[in-house]
């Protein structure tokens, strides 16, 4: 299975939202949490249906999303 495959978007769960292998877990929710400086190991242990390579689909789903878009003037809420 690529990695890819993991990231599944289906209209019923969480109105379409990417969601990893069809659990109730967003790829949004577990970017965020990389984000806050979250280990993989505290995303694992908090989320124990998620598996090593469910983290790094995520992030491949980010790229994949970015390396195919272009990006205008990105502003933050808090900052000038």
């Amino acid at each position: 299975m690529s990695l890819l495959e993991r990231i599944v978007v289906d209209p019923s769960i969480f109105g379409g939202k990417p969601v990893v292998r069809g659990l109730r877990i967003k790829v949004e929710t577990v970017l965020a949490l990389l984000e806050q400086g979250a280990t993989h190991e505290e995303i694992l242990r908090d989320y124990p249906d998620l598996e090593p390579d469910d983290i790094r689909a995520c992030l491949a789903y980010a790229r994949a999303l970015v390396a195919n878009e272009t990006v205008e003037a990105v502003s933050v809420a808090g900052t000038p």
